[in-house]
């Protein structure tokens, strides 16, 4: 299995990302897919995750409104558009997937290898 989390980068405050994360190697349409984010010297941190077919989500308060997850499962590819960017978004994004429950900080079933972002203020 391999998640590969793609779209980092280096922007400013107000600026917008999109995160991409491409599955490989599971039944994409059977998982849970999510972001968990984890700045220097904190602990890691729950962002958002979409349910198998996409109809539903979940979002940490720090992001819901400004964030929009999604996914494509022809594609088999989660998706994480940023946007109105805060310094204090500032991380290394990791994907994850998780079969029978929400995608959480820890539990998770297979996870991505990560990707920086970086806000400047």
């Amino acid at each position: 299995v391999q998640l590969q989390a793609s779209g980092g980068g280096l922007v400013q405050a107000g600026d917008s990302l999109r995160l991409s994360c491409a599955a490989s190697g599971l039944s994409f349409s059977s998982y849970i897919m999510g972001w968990i984010r984890q700045a220097p010297g904190k602990e890691r941190e729950f962002v958002a995750a979409v349910a198998w077919n996409g109809a539903s989500t979940k979002y940490s308060d720090s992001v819901k409104g400004r964030f929009t997850v999604s996914r494509d499962n022809i594609k088999n590819t989660v998706y994480l558009q940023m946007n109105s960017l805060k310094p204090e978004d500032t991380a290394v994004y990791y994907c994850a997937a998780r079969r029978s429950q929400w995608v959480g900080v820890d539990e998770n079933d297979y996870w991505g290898q990560g990707t920086q972002v970086t806000v400047s203020s």
